[in-house]
């Protein structure tokens, strides 16, 4: 799933994609009335990032909106791109994503999170020897070749005083992780919920190092939902029915994360059924504990936490000017009942 970094990260582009969503602003649904189609871009293949969404279309949540939803994967120009110009109307993005968006005048915004917390990490075999982030020294970083890998890196190591000229990069591009990791490359950069819980199910011990717990500045939002400024200024009513859908299948989906695994499944077979269903408990026990932290709504989003990565990204270089992060993200949309 990390590895989808890569196309958020790539340069924006024209996306050879056809998408519904041009349509006029509506309001609540009436019976027997046509539902409005709406496309959702994923960010990746389907996985148990997406539970909730394909919960609310399985189960009928987006229609009980008035909605007709369509999922779609994206195209390598990545998703916020194709959420700006219209040719999708949802996308799963990153907040980096919709930084870097941003700061080049792509008018995307975050509507709400998946997660509270960062839950990705760097890994590494346990005979790597890797415990800390001093230990990058004279190891291998396997990624995706992006100036923000690099720079995280760099910052993680300095702050712990450690010599970041002392690691190899290697770039592998979309390599999976088990084909790699001990192989190509020392440690890389997965989300734990997937690759993680793949790794356990395979009986592979790692040595993990969370984003979350090495600097507050890297706990940032990861998943988010993004729309694009023209969508949400023609059709808001489309985009409240819409987050309220999705708000509702997720948090069904956590209640019941076997079931939650099992219409991932239905909608895509190919993937592993024992590593869903075991990553769906997982991801239903961290949005317990984020509501167990107290948050005011499902998808709330702070605007410290977007400040703050805003800022470093723009001191370490990877954005030229300063965002204006009032317009990156919102929680307007989300429904206040919720949690």
């Amino acid at each position: 799933m990390m590895k989808g970094w890569a196309f958020a990260l790539a340069v924006f582009g024209a996306l050879a994609l056809t998408a519904c969503g041009a349509g006029t602003e509506q309001g609540a649904p009436s019976e027997g009335a046509a539902r409005e189609a709406v496309t959702v871009m994923l960010d990746w293949y389907p996985n148990t990032n997406h539970l909730g969404l394909y919960w609310a279309r399985e189960k009928g949540l987006f229609a009980a909106e008035g909605l007709d939803v369509s999922i779609v994967q994206p195209g390598e120009s990545g998703v916020a791109q194709a959420v700006a110009a219209g040719r999708a109307d949802f996308g799963y993005s990153y907040q980096e994503e919709v930084t870097y968006a941003r700061a080049s005048g792509v008018p995307v915004v975050s509507l709400g999170t998946l997660y509270q917390h960062n839950t990705s990490a760097f890994a590494s075999l346990k005979e790597a020897g890797i415990r800390s982030v001093r230990d990058f020294e004279g190891k291998r970083y396997g990624g995706w070749g992006s100036p923000t890998e690099e720079a995280v890196l760099r910052a993680l190591m300095t702050k712990y005083g450690a010599d970041f000229s002392k690691v190899k990069m290697i770039v592998l591009g979309q390599a999976d992780f088990f084909a790699t990791i001990g192989k190509e490359a020392d440690f890389e950069w997965i989300y734990y919920g997937w690759d993680g819980i793949e790794a356990e199910r395979r009986g592979m011990a790692l040595d993990l190092l969370f984003l979350k717990d090495l600097d507050p500045v890297f706990d940032y939002y990861t998943p988010v939902i993004i729309a694009g400024e023209a969508m949400l200024e023609k059709r808001p009513e489309t985009a409240r029915r819409f987050m309220r859908a999705l708000a509702k299948g997720y948090q069904a989906a956590y209640a019941d994360p076997e079931a939650a695994a099992e219409v991932l499944l239905k909608a895509a077979p190919e993937l592993n059924g024992e590593l869903v269903r075991r990553s769906a408990a997982y991801l239903a026990g961290v949005d317990a504990s984020d509501r167990a932290e107290g948050r005011p709504s499902w998808g709330h989003q702070k605007r410290e936490v977007w400040a703050r990565f805003a800022d470093w990204m723009h001191a370490s270089g990877l954005i030229e000017q300063p965002i204006d992060v009032d317009r990156a993200f919102t929680n307007d949309f989300l429904p206040s009942d919720v949690k």
